[in-house]
């Protein structure tokens, strides 16, 4: 970058803080080939065309479009509330009629596959959708689920942003046009309250505007290193028809294509032909004696390598491991994959944070409203973990966790009721101590470790309490051994 510098008293000096030797041509403005290396803007999510195209051709592209979001709605989420049984219930009832969890699908699909789509809340009952959604208004068994349209296919967001810093869609479009793409006339004005947005790739500003206020295409990051990897396939499979091929040294063949009449160049192509189809059958060829003929095959040797690091190199673009995305095994010495996927379901866990959660939380007051026909205070949801533990990673967790507030409690840090709600809490990691009563943690209260061992007869050892509550005290024809009485 070029700057002005000026002491003031000489004459302004350009400077350039960028490495450049015309000498070896390396660095800025030399005939480097690194030099020549442009980066022009392409805009391919406007390309609806192309992106249509690679989706319904290339299985890699349908993955790429497919497995975060299946990932990120495999396990779905936990409504933890103190609502009955019986109204989860209903609320699951719900989700299943109205179809909840393909429509988020579908609307990831889409916002991945064109960088925008949109999902429009459906209420019986709500005819004008350029009001405002009330909550208030939401009577029972009046949600209808989710109309999913993409960018280029039915929803345009208007010029009009959302000015309120206090709303969750503040700088985004304030209404949206749905149009019927048959007549060309606007079927519904929505305004925004009632639009669940799906993008691909965040973008900058100025890009966002670019793009109408939707996002990048996810198949935009990926396209380069997709056309690598589909070069290289192809290749390779070429190259297998010719791993084993035959030739010929004939005398005069110069002469014979390049002099001879077409009579005996035809009779000659006759002759090849017809040794062709005998190899081909019999695997035998006639020569005339003296003739010569050769066998060179080919050698597949590092072109594997080869084509695991495009694959790696598309997983990484894609932002997917390649076990996911490919279908493979792990390859390499004491190659497993755990890492992979252990970073991988870390993303997930940061997508469902971040893009999963407030679309559902925008949904569940509509849903309860409409299964229950209010929302319950305590409504929250939680994520479960993308990894299930086996059962003995579950001993191990269970013996660690138990032997930890066992410590602290034989050290009297926590009373016998604090330890055992600390190992209730962990029933839902360990699948164990559920049945711990309420009463037995309420008569634990005030208990400590060394209480308990002082009163255990077992120990031979009895702890002075009270007399009347039966507490081991000493009887009255007992002597008092310090002999000071009572």
């Amino acid at each position: 970058m070029a700057q002005k510098q000026n002491t003031g008293t000489e004459a302004p000096v350009v400077t350039m803080d960028a490495f450049s030797n015309p000498a070896a041509r390396i660095g800025f403005g030399t005939l480097d080939l690194l030099q020549a290396t442009e980066y022009p803007m392409t805009r391919m999510t406007q390309n609806y065309q192309l992106l249509t195209s690679l989706y319904r051709e290339n299985w890699i592209i349908q993955n790429i479009i497919a497995t975060i979001p299946n990932d990120m709605m495999r396990k779905r989420y936990d409504l933890r509330t103190g609502a009955d049984p019986e109204y989860l219930k209903q609320m699951t009832r719900l989700e299943r009629r109205t179809q909840i969890r393909k429509k988020l699908l579908l609307g990831m699909y889409w916002g991945r596959l064109y960088g925008g789509a949109a999902g429009v809340i459906l209420i019986k009952g709500h005819n004008d959708m350029s009001r405002p959604l009330e909550l208030d208004a939401v009577m029972p068994g009046s949600f209808l689920g989710l109309h999913i349209l993409d960018r280029w296919n039915g929803i345009y967001p208007e010029t009009d942003l959302v000015s309120d810093p206090e709303d969750p869609d503040f700088g985004l479009p304030e209404f949206y046009m749905i149009r019927n793409e048959e007549t060309g006339m606007t079927a519904a004005r929505v305004h925004h309250s009632r639009v669940i947005r799906f993008i691909g790739r965040e973008l900058p500003w100025m890009e966002q505007v670019t793009e109408q206020y939707w996002g990048e295409s996810e198949i935009e990051a990926v396209y380069e290193e997709l056309t690598r990897r589909d070069n290289v396939a192809g290749n390779i499979a070429a190259l297998t028809f010719r791993a084993n091929i035959n030739y010929q040294e004939t005398d005069g063949l110069d002469q014979l294509l390049g002099t001879a009449n077409t009579e005996m160049q035809r009779r000659f192509w006759n002759t090849m032909a017809a040794q062709s189809v005998m190899e081909s059958n019999f695997g035998t060829r006639m020569i005339n004696k003296g003739d010569a003929i050769h066998n060179t095959q080919y050698t597949f040797t590092g072109l594997p390598d080869v084509y695991d690091r495009v694959m790696m190199d598309v997983a990484g673009a894609a932002r997917t491991p390649v076990t996911k995305l490919f279908g493979r095994s792990p390859a390499g010495m004491n190659a497993t994959g755990e890492s992979d996927l252990k970073n991988y379901y870390d993303y997930i866990d940061g997508l469902r944070e971040t893009e999963l959660r407030g679309i559902i939380e925008r949904l569940l007051p509509v849903m309860a409203l409409s299964a229950w026909g209010t929302i319950p205070d305590d409504m929250e949801i939680d994520f479960p973990p993308m990894q299930t533990p086996d059962a003995r990673e579950v001993a191990e967790i269970t013996e660690r966790k138990s032997n930890a507030v066992l410590a602290v409690y034989q050290n009297d840090l926590i009373d016998a009721a604090t330890a055992m709600q600390e190992l209730k809490q962990l029933s839902d990691e360990t699948g164990l101590y559920s049945k711990i009563s309420d009463e037995a943690i309420e008569a634990g209260r005030g208990v400590f470790y060394s209480d308990s061992r002082l009163r255990d007869p077992i120990s031979g050892l009895e702890f002075p309490g009270n007399p009347e509550e039966g507490g081991g005290g000493l009887e009255d024809d007992e002597e008092d051994p310090a002999g000071e009485g009572n």
